[in-house]
């Protein structure tokens, strides 16, 4: 299977999912037109019918049969499924279109060494990652945190592989189920212009063989933002510490992300 075949069939996927997780009264249908279901979400026609276009044409879309999906239709159908930001920025990097009501990032570019150092003047924990979620630059308060991932200790300075194959981050993450949960749906969202690229199929490929959970995860192409908000955790030294993430992009590297964890309070120890 060629890229373009896999990044069809990867779109029809996503697209059905979502289609199978939206009840018809989201999408605004009368209750009476609802009948009998195999599955609480939409059936194709209705899904065509709000959109505009043959059934024919929306069933090939969701089996990887077309790829003449125009942007505009695209649109119409991420606002049928009432798709959040997160999923409508995935569903159209999957499908290699511009969405028609958002503007255009910048390319990439080199990595300012001044943008390295700045993550080593937060006195909370900072650290700085890459499209592939490995770290690239982090404080002495992060360092201090992640042990087992940012410490002397770590071989592997990705987050993914420390929090799916360390007993270390099982330890030190708080409800760490959910959370491992949360942080694949994060990932998805992220890598979504790179979901071809040789090095994150290599990673997923490696991440499902090596832990259930991620490929259950994975499989379910749950897509949310990185938006932060409250972390806890439990250290082997500092004990029980909770902070408030918050996360940035460098403005002509969206690749690029800087996650800082403030504090909650002032008692909690800061390196």
């Amino acid at each position: 299977m060629d890229n373009d075949q896999a990044r069809r069939r990867a779109l029809g996927e996503f697209i059905k999912t979502q289609r199978e997780q939206t009840p018809p009264a989201q999408a605004g249908l009368p209750q009476l037109s609802l009948g009998r279901r195999r599955t609480p979400g939409l059936r194709r026609e209705e899904v065509a019918q709000l959109c505009g276009i043959s059934v024919t044409w929306y069933t090939w879309i969701e089996q990887g049969r077309t790829d003449s999906v125009s942007p505009q239709a695209l649109a119409r159908i991420a606002e049928a499924l009432h798709l959040p930001r997160a999923k409508r920025a995935y569903l159209f990097e999957l499908a290699g279109k511009k969405d028609p009501v958002l503007p255009e990032h910048g390319g990439e570019s080199a990595i300012a060494p001044e943008i390295l150092e700045t993550v080593r003047h937060f006195r909370a924990p900072a650290y700085l990652m890459d499209r592939y979620w490995n770290a690239l630059a982090w404080n002495p308060a992060a360092r201090k945190l992640f042990a087992g991932w940012l410490d002397t200790r770590a071989g592997n300075r990705n987050l993914l592989h420390f929090m799916f194959c360390t007993e270390e981050a099982r330890q030190l993450t708080g409800d760490w189920e959910q959370r491992a949960r949360r942080v694949v749906a994060e990932f998805r969202a992220d890598c979504a212009p790179w979901l071809d690229d040789p090095q994150v199929v290599s990673m997923v490929e490696e991440l499902s063989a090596r832990n259930a959970l991620f490929k259950r995860a994975w499989r379910l192409q749950d897509v949310v933002e990185r938006e932060g908000g409250e972390r806890r955790f439990h250290h082997p030294q500092m004990g029980d510490l909770s902070y408030r993430q918050v996360n940035f992009r460098v403005a002509n590297r969206p690749d690029l992300k800087l996650v800082t964890l403030m504090p909650d309070s002032a008692g909690i120890e800061e390196a």
